[in-house]
């Protein structure tokens, strides 16, 4: 089967198929009037990188950088000096470089003309204006895609989450019976069976949202290591930290714990003595971020997570589906620890 262009080569074919045509135009379509032909394939060597820089910078750094995050009088100096700076290049290069050798009469207008300057740059953003609608119309067709796997990802999960609810109620009940008795005999146990409980309800419930608070799902990380802690006992340290006031802070369910589970599968399970894991939670301006680092013992870094683990991929889709643009995924692999960096852009 023939594989798809990627989205790099899609790009390089738009582009090239795009100032291709205007070149040709430039030349062919203008020289055709007066019979030109080096003029005006001359104007047109001119037109196209200026063309071609004004369009590009306009669409993929001033637009994303200064006016869509709501930076509008910055965008509009940039644009209008970049403008300015680039057509008077145009207009420099045609008076003093072309018109006397191709066109003396095109001399007749200063070089400065009011009206020449005018039509200079309605043709410079003719193109530009073109160029642009095309980036605005595949976004909004990548937006609707992206909305469409959201849907499709979260109608997936429901269904896996209904095959997996089996009698609840039941299962809730029995814990809090169990709880209720081991909490006269066996604290101990009984501290597990809560957890447990806060677990699954977490898994059935909660997950089912398509946001929870932040420190739901922090409370959810602390029964799911408390639960593991039971398991390897004084074999493993773990803890969790917060730095930060998180109460308006919203994150989508089980997005964490595949970097916990990373951190246990890769780390701690596969370590003959003590290990540890550290979770902390801190929030900047703009931004949270979260950091879950585990101890890997030395002889065991042939086998350790790699950035394209399945956990990792999972997390990744997830983020790119939810948080396109506003997301850092960073991981940094020693020889003795694991460490994970997770930072999301707010609002605030």
């Amino acid at each position: 089967m023939d594989r798809l262009p990627t989205k790099q080569q899609r790009e390089i074919i738009f582009n090239t198929a795009f100032w291709t045509v205007y070149f040709l135009y430039e030349w062919f379509g203008l020289a055709a009037l007066s019979g030109q032909y080096r003029l005006y394939f001359l104007n047109a060597c001119m037109a196209l990188p200026l063309s071609f820089l004004v369009a590009w910078i306009t669409v993929h750094v001033l637009i994303k950088k200064f006016y869509l995050p709501g930076k509008h009088w910055q965008f509009w100096v940039l644009q209008i000096s970049l403008s300015l700076v680039l057509l008077l290049i145009r207009r420099h290069f045609n008076y003093y470089v072309l018109y006397p050798r191709y066109a003396p009469f095109a001399q007749q207008v200063p070089l400065y003309s009011f009206g020449k300057m005018i039509v200079e740059i309605f043709n410079l953003y003719v193109i530009t204006g073109v160029y642009a609608l095309f980036y605005f119309v595949k976004s909004w067709y990548e937006e609707k895609e992206r909305a469409q796997n959201l849907l499709q990802e979260k109608t997936m999960a429901e269904l896996e989450l209904l095959k997996s609810q089996v009698q609840p109620h039941f299962i809730f009940n029995a814990l809090n019976n169990i709880y209720a008795t081991a909490l006269k005999t066996s604290p101990d146990t009984a501290k597990l069976v809560a957890h447990l409980s806060s677990f699954l309800n977490y898994n059935l419930y909660e997950a089912r949202q398509d946001f929870v608070s932040l420190n739901s799902e922090i409370a959810y990380l602390r029964h799911y290591i408390e639960l593991q802690k039971n398991r390897y006992g004084n074999k493993l340290d773990a803890s969790i930290n917060i730095y930060d006031d998180l109460t308006d802070l919203y994150i989508p369910p089980l997005l964490l714990l595949p970097l916990i589970e990373n951190s246990f599968k890769h780390g701690i399970a596969s370590s003959i003595g003590e290990g540890w894991i550290r979770v902390d939670v801190a929030r900047q301006p703009g931004s949270f971020s979260v950091k879950i680092e585990n101890s890997v013992e030395e002889k065991s870094t042939t086998t350790e997570p790699q950035p394209g683990g399945l956990g990792i991929r999972n997390v990744e889709k997830r983020l790119q589906l939810l948080y396109p643009d506003t997301h850092e995924l960073k991981i940094v692999a020693e020889p003795h620890a694991y460490l994970v960096i997770l930072k999301i852009k707010t609002a605030g």
